[in-house]
């Protein structure tokens, strides 16, 4: 299984001549500005079997760019309740998921499960599994209990991709609370030793940072290392960079 990593929350997943993307990234939401890190046309990634969706926040679902890239008639997986925010897009191949569902892509298995969303919103994380490997991604989900149901049902894992930038947001219409809406470096390890994972790969970070409208936690990198040293190996990958389990 060869894991790369896309910008954001990105990652593309091969195992043999089966591929599938979970939350690719191209069209950068206008309201936080530019981008800090750049993006790139999805193609050049290569090609995918099955997209899934973690969540459908604007950062995370991109159909435009899904469409273009990977053609209308693309299998898209995301949450049940977040078809609803799909409604009026031009994706064909768009299906629902619930917490325990499995569909087979090719060599390999995806199933949904838990996932935690910081503004209260429907989201889902995916592990997949291949050639006796397997990785969960968790979107941009908060800390939560789940995470000994996960381990119980699926663990261990070789790979897990967790969101370290613990963004404190100001968005128009809500209330700020001062606090993360997401994990924070030091939650993530904990998150990745609960799941008995070998590696972590921390996702959701560096592209946004646009305050006072999202804010990202300082210094998430070198409090990832401290964090976790003798605990958990840390995999920080650059866009296009790959990780084979």
């Amino acid at each position: 299984m060869i894991v790369q990593k896309l910008p954001w929350a990105g990652i593309r997943i091969q195992s043999g001549n089966s591929s599938v993307v979970i939350d690719p990234l191209f069209h950068f939401p206008s309201k936080f500005d530019q981008s800090h890190e750049p993006l790139f046309p999805l193609s050049e990634f290569g090609p995918v079997d099955a997209v899934l969706i973690t969540h459908h926040h604007g950062d995370h679902f991109d159909p435009e760019a899904i469409a273009e890239f990977y053609g209308a008639d693309v299998p898209v997986y995301m949450s049940n309740q977040s078809l609803k925010f799909a409604e009026g897009s031009n994706l064909s191949g768009l299906q629902g998921f619930s917490v325990g569902d499995t569909i087979q892509v090719g060599s390999i298995t995806v199933a949904a499960s838990y996932s935690v969303d910081g503004v209260g919103d429907p989201q889902i994380s995916w592990i997949v599994q291949s050639g006796g490997k397997q990785l969960i991604h968790c979107g941009d989900t908060l800390w939560h209990g789940y995470w000994w149901k996960i381990v119980r049902e699926y663990g261990p894992f070789d790979a897990v991709c967790l969101p370290v930038n613990a963004a404190v947001v100001q968005f128009p219409g809500m209330r700020p609370s001062g606090q993360p809406i997401t994990m924070s470096p030091e939650q993530a390890v904990s998150a990745a030793v609960v799941l008995e994972a070998k590696a972590l790969i921390p996702i959701h970070f560096r592209a946004i940072h646009h305050p006072p409208i999202y804010h990202e936690t300082p210094n998430l990198l070198d409090r990832l290392q401290t964090a976790a040293q003798d605990r958990v190996e840390l995999a920080v990958l650059n866009t296009n960079e790959t990780l084979t389990l």
